[in-house]
């Protein structure tokens, strides 16, 4: 016997009310005026002239999916963070992104990848917020603006500017090691699932006996580094923009699941103050042969989320999100971006941005926190204020242990990190040239910078460029400016 179709569920409004038509206004007669009191037809205009919120300033476009971290080695002599215990599985949401492009953009400009984690641990959500590179453009907060808007739109032309770029690059000499990471394989990963992620910035990590370590952390990619060369993105970039976010989704729709080992690297808390250079520093890296990467775990990726807006475009991520066990450290950058991204979401999604789905912890909430726009789980306190005499949650400071912090003593001041014994800017980036990239990178990363310089960059700024790529490496500079008759 043939079963009947099932009858479609029938339209409602807003709030649960039928609706008489999805396809014509209320109007008098045939062709006569539309009536005000069509109040479908208003909600449904006034809802499509208010479903966009801001895009992200920085990291506009996208992509991201659901999974679980799993501890496969016990590093609980470092970390007292219950995701990082021993057989720990926790739960997560990942985002991957350009950085300087905007929500149209194509996925396959050269450019820096977002790789942003949000752990729904036990005492709340756990926050890490890095990139594909393990260093970054400057080592100041103060500059971060500047940085951005050098990588975004002229304000004349409206046209990204490889010479505002290289103007403000070339100005500052400590962006030196993640151009030539920008500007090598890497700038360009062949798919999300083909890149590593890094904290970038150094965090605190405090074991249950109150011991102190620095930490970076290591995403490695178990499906192997693979690129685009920048004739491949070019192609891509106008016959399938949206390649990395495609390829992501389809992955883990057809079983695919990607995964990446996480590795760290651990640093006495005592070795910091004499280390060769700041180990706060933000565009450099530690040597692996001065602090090995130790295994972690395993993070995958397999449920793509069942609403990209919802759950990718209104996810939250903030470095201020740490839990018991981890806290940060001098780095200054990271200091910057504890009060940025969350001021940041209060603007784009509103201030009660912590209960949408993505964001809402699978913890239990205790806040006096109250009221404000699109607020709908209220407090659990009796009254919204503490101390108060009749119930609610009260700090326990001494309930996990100590406290995340470090000790400085110092007058206030305006000026760089005080010099350790390596502190240059053209050190590492010369060490990654010479001794990291194969003849083949090399001659690729001379490629990839001769063609960007060509386009529009003025001669102050081309001649600044060179020397720029000479302090690197003198070789490598020389083949730059003969390429582009710099030299």
């Amino acid at each position: 016997m043939t079963q009947a179709p099932q009858k479609a569920p029938y339209t409602t409004n807003n709030v649960g009310i039928p609706v008489e038509s999805d396809e014509h206004s209320l109007t008098v007669g045939p062709d006569g005026p539309i009536l005000l009191q069509d109040h479908y037809l208003i909600e449904k205009m006034a809802q499509f002239n208010r479903e966009r919120v801001p895009e992200r300033v920085v990291h506009a476009k996208g992509s991201g999916a659901y999974g679980f971290f799993e501890v496969t080695n016990d590093v609980s002599q470092f970390t007292k963070a219950d995701l990082f215990q021993p057989g720990k599985r926790t739960e997560m949401l990942a985002r991957f992104s350009t950085v300087a492009g905007e929500q149209g953009s194509p996925d396959t400009w050269r450019d820096p990848r977002g790789f942003a984690l949000k752990f729904y641990t036990e005492h709340g959500n756990y926050d890490m917020v890095g990139n594909n590179t393990p260093v970054f453009f400057v080592r100041d907060t103060i500059k971060f603006q500047d940085f951005i808007r050098s990588q975004k739109r002229h304000p004349v032309t409206g046209l990204r500017s490889n010479d505002m770029q290289w103007d403000f690059w070339t100005l500052s000499p400590e962006s030196a090691h993640q151009v030539t990471w920008l500007m090598g394989d890497r700038g360009i990963p062949k798919t999300y699932r083909h890149m590593n992620g890094y904290s970038s910035h150094t965090y605190m990590w405090i074991n249950g006996a109150g011991e102190r370590f620095w930490v970076k952390y290591h995403f490695k990619t178990d499906q192997g580094i693979d690129f685009l060369t920048q004739a491949e993105a070019d192609e891509l970039a106008g016959s399938d923009a949206d390649k990395h976010r495609r390829d992501l989704f389809e992955s883990i729709e057809s079983g695919n699941a990607p995964t990446w080992t996480l590795k760290v690297q651990i640093m006495p808390f005592e070795d910091a103050a004499d280390y060769r250079f700041n180990p706060f520093d933000l565009t450099k890296v530690w040597p692996h042969g001065d602090y090995p990467l130790i295994d972690v775990g395993r993070m995958v990726l397999n449920k793509n989320p069942e609403d990209y807006f919802i759950h990718i475009e209104q996810a939250a991520f903030e470095p201020s999100n740490l839990v018991p066990g981890i806290g940060p450290s001098p780095d200054k950058m990271l200091l910057g971006r504890l009060f940025s991204y969350p001021d940041t979401h209060r603007y784009r999604i509103g201030p009660n941005y912590a209960q949408l789905p993505p964001n809402r912890p699978h913890a239990p909430v205790n806040s006096y926190a109250k009221d404000g726009p699109m607020r709908y789980v209220p407090s659990n306190a009796a009254r919204p204020y503490a101390p108060n005499s009749y119930g609610g949650p009260a700090a326990d400071y001494g309930q996990f242990g100590d406290p995340a912090s470090w000790e400085t003593a110092g007058e206030l001041v305006r000026e760089a990190t005080k010099p350790h014994r390596e502190d240059d800017d053209w050190g590492q980036p010369g060490t990654m040239v010479r001794q990291v990239l194969d003849d083949a990178a090399r001659d690729r990363l001379v490629s990839n910078v001769s063609g960007h310089l060509k386009a529009d960059v003025s001669r102050p700024v081309l001649d600044r460029a060179v020397q720029y790529w000479r302090n690197i490496d003198k070789e490598i500079g020389d083949r730059i400016a003969s390429n582009v008759n710099g030299g």
